[in-house]
């Protein structure tokens, strides 16, 4: 049984506030100038600077629900709300002309196709995605671009949407006689912020054996760290909780996979890799990868996933005892990572730029003979 975790960050569209934009020295200056003018007191002076620093910086958070979503596809436009549901095809005929800001941007589609080639290369029987849009997404993937790489389609695929409402949902895909038993959705969070919530899949094997996998997506907010660190914490906590439960219940074969936003050595995760039993899959004597090159290979940079592996470790497969003594190999595939300076590793030769690359994050898997 190969099960693998891969956080796509997003198929074919993603929200606007989740794009990296690099700040230059004016909207630094208009930060600045729209920090100091919320201290003053009002006037309509004031109020007016601050309606065009609002525009210039952007700060419309009106949508919210991505009702329409751009697809770089027959130059087709998506419209998504409580009645409509439809495509609208480039000369059909409408009553309305005007302009509408879409909440979504296009991902490039060279990343969908490295996307599918770091899951092609996996080639798993239990697939957990993090960051998928929306269902439709996940089947046109699921269903057409991984033929594309010689990849079976899943037989099986599930989305679940998360209460964040930015179209960074979780989703699992079975294949080669895996079934889905039942889902648990566990609330591990009780801050005001929108957080995700955890998964709980129990899973039916050709065989008959079962298997639990929790698929989780921990806070992150590099603008408040302080409270990022609180809400991640508390949610280890929680996934503890669950976990110890299940091994309460008499169950043994548990995995905890997805996206935790933290290094090993972050005191946010200690509820999970130093006070229960998990264990991480990178440290198994089976786990492969490609090294740096050159002298990173010798390297061993403080939160990286092992020596010569120097990225930020954010993605996890943490493993019950039952499960990790029975691996049988494991491995990182980050040839759809683009390498921004050093280190540098082995990448697609395919991707020629950041916007062509699968994910910023690796896909991580293992085999287990249960």
């Amino acid at each position: 049984m190969k099960i693998a975790t891969f956080n796509v960050q997003n198929l074919f569209h993603r929200d606007r506030s989740l794009i990296q934009r690099t700040v230059g020295k004016c909207v630094s200056d208009w930060i600045v100038e729209f920090d100091t003018l919320l201290s003053k007191e009002k006037c309509s002076t004031n109020t007016e600077r601050l309606k065009e620093l609002s525009f210039l910086l952007n700060f419309d958070k009106t949508y919210q629900n991505p009702y329409v979503a751009m697809r770089k596809k027959a130059g087709e436009l998506y419209l998504k709300g409580m009645n409509c549901s439809k495509e609208l095809k480039s000369g059909e005929l409408t009553d309305w002309n005007g302009w509408i800001k879409v909440q979504t941007v296009p991902i490039d589609p060279e990343a969908t196709n490295h996307k599918a080639m770091v899951i092609s290369d996996i080639d798993p029987d239990i697939l957990i995605l993090q960051e998928v849009e929306d269902k439709t997404s996940l089947d046109e993937f699921n269903n057409f671009i991984l033929l594309k790489y010689n990849c079976e389609p899943f037989a099986e695929s599930f989305l679940i949407p998360n209460s964040e409402g930015k179209g960074r949902n979780q989703a699992l895909l079975l294949k080669n006689g895996y079934q889905l038993e039942s889902v648990k959705i566990h609330k591990i969070d009780d801050s005001e912020i929108a957080t995700q919530e955890l998964l709980e899949y129990e899973i039916q094997t050709p065989k008959g054996k079962s298997i639990h996998l929790l698929s989780a997506y921990f806070f992150e907010n590099k603008h408040d760290k302080e409270s990022a660190f609180e809400i991640r914490k508390n949610q280890a906590y929680q996934v503890s909780v669950i976990y110890k439960m299940l091994q309460m219940q008499g169950k043994t074969n548990i995995a905890i996979a997805g996206t935790l936003n933290a290094p090993s050595f972050c005191n946010s995760l200690t509820p999970l890799l130093q006070e229960t039993d998990l264990k991480d899959i990178s440290k198994n004597k089976t786990f492969n990868v490609d090294f740096d090159e050159g002298k990173d290979a010798t390297y061993f940079r403080l939160g990286a996933y092992r020596m010569g592996v120097n990225i930020r470790q954010e993605d996890y497969l943490l493993l019950s005892p039952a499960l990790f003594s029975n691996v049988k190999s494991g491995g990182l595939n980050r040839k759809g990572v683009w390498p921004e300076k050093r280190p540098n590793w082995g990448i697609y030769s395919t991707i020629q730029n950041k916007n062509q690359a699968a994910s910023g994050h690796p896909g991580v898997w293992m085999q287990v003979k249960l």
